[in-house]
């Protein structure tokens, strides 16, 4: 069962990238940052409900089916995917160390701030990573602060329509006993 959820996981996420940048292609500032960046929530998501191993997995998978959709030299690809998978595991990793416990999935407070670590830890391992390799000249603080927020406007929105659709289900006659 597990592989099966980390496959379709894994599929969601060029599938939901390719319609964020569809849907608010009017948020978008280059190539690599948005304003409004949906699969943000779908890294967290991963983690969370397959935990630290599958749910990174999910999102390397995920990537790798992603990265037929850039032009870019394949090094490169590689490494925008391994960041892609890091933010959200330093995240989580540094949830843990700082308040010395594990997310609680129905604790708003908890979430809000694994999210808030994640799209700061995301940004600034994307463009550090960027500075090192040569893509960026120089560490743009902007660009940083741009991805942070496209980040977390995606998370937040992907919360909501998750919400909304478990909402939905439930008044439909759908029984949600794990979340």
């Amino acid at each position: 069962m597990h592989i099966l959820l980390i496959l379709a996981l894994a599929v969601l996420f060029p599938a939901t990238h390719i319609l964020n940048g569809w849907l608010f292609e009017f948020a978008t500032i280059n190539d690599h940052i948005s304003l409004i960046y949906m699969p943000a929530f779908l890294r967290l998501f991963n983690l969370l409900i397959l935990g630290p191993l599958f749910g990174t997995l999910a999102t390397i998978l995920g990537g790798l089916l992603l990265t037929t959709q850039f032009n870019e030299p394949l090094g490169i690809e590689f490494l925008n995917v391994a960041c892609s998978s890091a933010g959200p595991l330093m995240a989580l990793i540094g949830f843990k160390m700082y308040w010395k416990r594990q997310v609680q999935l129905t604790s708003l407070q908890d979430l809000a701030a694994l999210t808030l670590i994640y799209c700061v830890s995301n940004s600034v391992i994307h463009h550090v990573t960027w500075v090192l390799i040569g893509q960026s000249q120089a560490f743009e603080l902007t660009e940083v602060f741009w991805m942070f927020l496209g980040d977390l406007n995606g998370a937040l929105l992907g919360a909501y329509l998750m919400k909304a659709i478990l909402d939905y289900l439930e008044k439909k006659g759908f029984k949600f006993s794990g979340f």
